[in-house]
């Protein structure tokens, strides 16, 4: 019975061990016949990860191929017929093992052209790839497109097998000629990370134990390197990504947000945003399987409960308050075409991206890229194993940083809606090409809706309501009050029987702008077409009162182009930004209605008509003093 015991400690001490040593991701990429499963072959077999009758049938199966040749390590991961046939690899195989240092996954990707999404979709997690080139051979065009690829996957680090140095007899001239010439190239691409290593995975040299037969080379195996290469900042630990997976209500008492931490980090008691209702919160608790935790991190998977009833659905994210991701529903990325049906550009897609998914369409292909030249081509469509630039408008808007800066919310998946296959992969570019989709935003700032005169003039009009046509913009943060005090100025003019209309934000997204999301974008083209409104208003004889933040400075200048300089007075509703967030906990202010009302964007007017202290200065104070700026606007 104490054996059973001792034996039951050994193996939970075992798994204990086995669980605390880091993971490492990485695939093999090169040429038809680099080696590579060769190499992956030799590593599990000297390093002690083949079973013993594993060993036994692979010498059989070698030496029906091989004849008296050593084994062929090849078929390790050579597992498909058709590769064992054609002595290619055409599909990924994984293959895992462990040191007493560290544990690993490795994707054998294929190397001819033809399967460019087989190699992009072994490579897409890995934390290093080694690209194999023949000694025999240098560096060939087939070696640069696989290091482009490697590239533009964002993977941080390369390590350059130089394989068959046996074939050149392990000569020092021929492997340094190889390291130039990659070395060269690789900045091009902007890789800084490479490590290479004179290997011949036939014969085992340098690849788990140093070689004899290279004395020249005084570094470490290929087994040491990976062994030791630090990984830890590979993960995204500074912006906290929370994408919504499901919302869990057992009971009325519960309800907890479900998924899992795509980037960064976060603590019960931190205040978070919620997109894209721009929400408010702090959490509650951190739930990991029948526990709370005070803290979680990229990549666990938990459940949130935040403090206030915030309306948080699949799809949405949880974010930290001062670092917000982009907030669009237009942007470019670089796309690997994964289908055989070629893209069609005047069909609408479905996009994948963390736990939301939307519509989308094809804006431009920018251009494609010919993998083996890198040159870039103009095309109207891409097809199987292409890649290219393509510009993409979605029907809602996505949170999203660029995949160079995270992988997590900076990838996306196409799929075809109709039959529901995967048809793309994608990475998101920095730059957003909104000026290519609809207008600037100088151009919406400044343009002025052209419209003919009617029969009746703005003068006539005006003659005979008894007052002048003018507009005050009511400007400053979500819960200065700017709502409040609009409202009640129009209740005092309607009384006096002056004609005035009180243009509320809320009521444009509920109708004009419902098209609009809480972008940059469309929170600028919803402040132009409140102007637009107010002007249209003006021209009608009615006093306008606009509630609208419109929080960038350039902004509020175009609103004089549309509306008019002697018709217009810029109104700044100052007040605290603590004053503000409770006044919306509250409800007596506006709701926060989107990223253009955060604090750290809004950009206080130079010179405004009037400036009113909202936070010290009584509400009825307010009003009067706006009522008298009228009074001067309209004599």
């Amino acid at each position: 019975m104490a054996g059973k015991r001792e034996v039951i400690r050994d193996v939970q001490r075992f798994l204990g061990e086995h669980s605390r040593r880091s993971l490492l991701r990485f695939s093999t990429v090169g040429s038809v016949d680099d080696g590579k499963s060769t190499l992956i072959g030799r590593l599990l077999h000297d390093s002690k990860n083949l079973l013993e009758d594993q060993i036994v049938t692979l010498k059989g199966e070698s030496k029906q191929s091989l004849g008296d040749a050593p084994i062929d390590f090849a078929l390790v991961t050579d597992g498909l017929k058709a590769e064992r046939e054609q002595g290619i690899t055409i599909d990924v195989a994984y293959r895992y093992f462990s040191t007493p240092k560290r544990n690993f996954i490795i994707a054998d990707t294929p190397g001819h052209e033809q399967y460019t999404r087989n190699m992009a979709t072994g490579a897409s997690t890995a934390n290093l790839a080694i690209i194999l080139i023949d000694a025999a051979q240098g560096v060939l065009t087939q070696t640069k497109r696989h290091s482009f690829i490697a590239s533009l996957l964002g993977i941080p680090r390369l390590l350059i097998a130089v394989n068959k140095m046996d074939l050149v007899d392990y000569s020092q001239e021929v492997y340094d000629a190889i390291v130039e010439d990659y070395s060269a190239f690789a900045v091009k691409l902007g890789i800084v990370d490479l490590k290479f290593i004179p290997i011949s995975a036939l014969r085992g040299d340098n690849v788990v134990d140093p070689s004899d037969r290279m004395p020249w080379y005084h570094g470490e195996t290929v087994l040491e390197y990976l062994e030791t290469v630090y990984i830890g900042s590979d993960r995204n630990l500074v912006d906290f990504r929370f994408p919504v997976q499901y919302v869990l209500r057992p009971d009325r008492t519960f309800r907890g947000f479900a998924g899992q931490v795509a980037s960064g980090s976060v603590r019960v008691g931190e205040e978070l945003l919620a997109l894209p209702s721009m929400r408010r919160s702090r959490v509650k608790a951190i739930h990991v399987e029948d526990r709370e935790i005070e803290e979680a991190f990229s990549p666990q998977s938990v459940v949130l409960t935040l403090t206030d009833e915030v309306d948080v659905s699949r799809g949405d994210m949880l974010v930290r308050v001062n670092n917000v991701p982009h907030i669009e529903d237009h942007f470019e990325a670089m796309l690997v075409w994964m289908s055989e049906v070629p893209m069609d550009p005047t069909k609408t897609y479905l996009i994948k991206q963390t736990t939301k998914k939307t519509k989308a369409s094809i804006q431009t292909i920018r251009y494609r890229i010919d993998v083996n030249t890198l040159h870039r081509a103009t095309v109207d469509r891409l097809d199987l194993n292409d890649i290219g630039r393509v510009a993409f408008r979605t029907h809602h808007p996505l949170f999203f940083d660029s995949y160079k800066k995270n992988k997590a919310t900076g990838s996306f998946i196409l799929i075809d809606a109709l039959s529901n296959a995967t048809v793309a992969a994608g990475m998101i570019i920095d730059r957003v090409p909104a000026d290519q989709l609809r207008e600037s935003d100088t151009q919406l700032a400044g343009e002025v809706i052209r419209h003919g005169e009617g029969a009746v003039t703005q003068v006539e009009r005006e003659a005979t309501l008894g007052q002048k046509a003018v507009t005050l913009w009511f400007t400053g943060l979500s819960g200065s009050g700017k709502t409040t005090i609009a409202s009640a100025v129009e209740r005092r003019l309607f009384g006096a029987g002056k004609t005035v209309y009180h243009i509320d934000d809320d009521a444009l997204r509920s109708g004009l702008s419902r098209d609009l999301g809480p972008s940059r974008y469309d929170g600028r083209e919803n402040t132009r077409r409140a102007a637009e409104v107010a002007r249209l208003f003006n021209d009608a004889g009615a006093i306008v009162l606009v509630s609208v933040s419109a929080p960038f400075r350039d902004v509020r200048q175009g609103l004089v182009d549309i509306i008019g300089r002697l018709r217009f007075a810029e109104i700044y509703l100052r007040a605290p930004l603590e004053v503000c967030r409770e006044r919306d906990r509250r409800g007596a202010g506006e709701p926060a209605g989107g990223m253009e009302n955060l604090s750290d964007t809004f950009e206080e007017p130079e010179s405004p008509a009037l400036t009113l202290d909202t936070a010290t200065t009584p509400v009825e104070e307010c009003v009067e003093r706006v009522l008298a700026l009228i009074g001067k606007m309209i004599g």
